[in-house]
């Protein structure tokens, strides 16, 4: 255990998000606990995290997550390891959930994307096929999100946008497709700010950004 590498999880804390400024301790290292000297708040080393309140150790967990996320079946996975399928799916979604966490920590951050790509790309699945529709900044080549639907539709490209949306300042911002007219026409709704009504009433009117090219 690190605290150095670990932060604050305690909303009021001023310390939270910062690590490495020397402000957490080890409170019990055989309870894998730590201490924040700024709020005093303790906490577990593994809170937030796939490996929270389990009792297998994170090695097991972190090599099944592993093995799951490069195609190994579930069943497989079970006879080798052994354990409940439940279980594994439970794991499954909780490594999930941490990642949209880091996701939405690390890279839904205002920035000055300049130029951006999305694409939707055709999966095939057992069962079916489904659509990914995928964005990523071009200067810096970091993905700024994905979206999965059954269909290539009007919803799916407005979800990814609305992430584009979160990652992006307003700023000029080139964003290039792949020639479908929707999503054009969702970036220009989705791309829209409110702007100021004093002298009248009702919902402010939306309008959309300056300097926004689509191709």
């Amino acid at each position: 255990m690190d605290p150095t590498t670990t932060c604050c999880p305690h909303q009021p804390c001023p310390a939270r998000g910062h690590t490495g400024q020397g402000t957490l301790g080890i409170h019990a290292q055989q309870t894998q606990r730590c201490i924040c000297h700024a709020c005093h708040h303790t906490f577990s080393a593994r809170q937030g995290t796939v490996c929270s309140r389990l009792r297998t150790s994170a090695e097991t967990v972190v090599r099944v997550v592993t093995l799951l996320a490069h195609g190994c079946p579930g069943h497989a996975m079970m006879a080798a390891c052994g354990g409940d399928e439940r279980t594994v799916a439970a794991w499954w979604a909780r490594s999930g959930r941490q990642g949209q966490a880091v996701q939405a920590d690390l890279v839904e951050q205002p920035r000055d994307l300049g130029q951006g790509q999305a694409d939707a790309l055709r999966v095939k699945q057992q069962g079916g096929i489904v659509w990914m529709a995928l964005a990523m900044m071009v200067k810096t080549r970091v993905w700024l999100g994905g979206e999965v639907s059954a269909q290539r539709a009007m919803p799916l490209i407005r979800r990814l946008l609305a992430r584009v949306r979160r990652c992006a300042t307003h700023r000029p911002l080139w964003v290039c497709t792949e020639g479908v007219c929707a999503s054009i026409r969702t970036m220009r709704a989705t791309l829209r700010d409110s702007g100021h009504t004093d002298d009248m009433g009702g919902r402010p009117r939306l309008r959309a950004w300056c300097h926004i090219l689509s191709v």
